[in-house]
């Protein structure tokens, strides 16, 4: 009755059109959900997300949930996640996509889940990691541990969705780096990150993680930009 009331005065609102949310909905209406463009990468060992990093570094599996557009469902979801500090949606593409990430062979021989980490000083500015409560669904739904001090950010920068193609590559190998033990060695990690645009922030965090003796990596984001 009290979350009746509460809900009457404060209705809750879809992430992804703003449009008022069931009962029985959660975060994401049923529309959205239904229109949402998936990717279905999971089913395709060799999608093109995977094929992103041909010839840039050694990845075992990579793939995204979502397409991301430009003025698109899921271009509100993630801003609402980054900006609005509604980090529940973080958690519910999460659980969403572990059950289909569950299938997927490759992934057994994870060790760890790491998050494209934020520097310090944006961390204290935003107050979260925007995929911390997507890695830590993920951790829960595939029982995988979820590692969000072992890659860190070294360097300080503006927002990437500000800059162009140039601004994004320039420089960027040297801004991440690893601090790891011997117990460390040959890991299977798996690097979230929000959104794929040019994969240069991903590469870079890969190349960071490879340091570690043995290491290897796999990829999975919340959404890939399409053209």
């Amino acid at each position: 009755m009290f979350e009746s009331i509460i809900n009457l005065f404060f209705p809750k609102v879809c992430s992804g059109c703003s449009s008022f949310l069931l009962s029985n909905e959660n975060v994401i209406c049923t529309v959205c959900r239904h229109d949402i463009p998936l990717t279905n990468h999971h089913l395709n060992p060799e999608n093109d997300a995977f094929k992103k990093f041909y010839g840039r570094i050694p990845v075992i599996h990579t793939s995204a949930i979502f397409y991301f557009h430009k003025k698109g469902i899921v271009q509100e979801l993630i801003h609402n996640l980054k900006y609005k500090g509604h980090e529940e949606i973080g958690t519910i593409l999460g659980e969403w996509y572990a059950e289909d990430l569950k299938s997927i062979d490759l992934l057994q021989s994870v060790d760890e889940i790491i998050p494209v980490p934020l520097h310090r000083r944006k961390l204290k500015e935003r107050g979260y990691n925007q995929v911390t409560a997507f890695g830590k669904a993920l951790s829960s739904g595939l029982n995988i541990d979820y590692n969000g001090s072992i890659l860190v950010r070294n360097v300080y920068s503006k927002t990437q969705s500000k800059k162009n193609l140039i601004g994004r590559t320039e420089g960027i190998e040297n801004i991440f780096d690893v601090a790891f033990t011997e117990k460390d060695h040959d890991k299977h990690f798996l690097l979230i990150d929000d959104v794929i645009t040019t994969g240069s922030t991903l590469e870079a965090c890969s190349r960071a993680l490879l340091k570690i003796p043995g290491a290897k990596i796999s990829i999975v984001c919340m959404a890939m930009a399409q053209s």
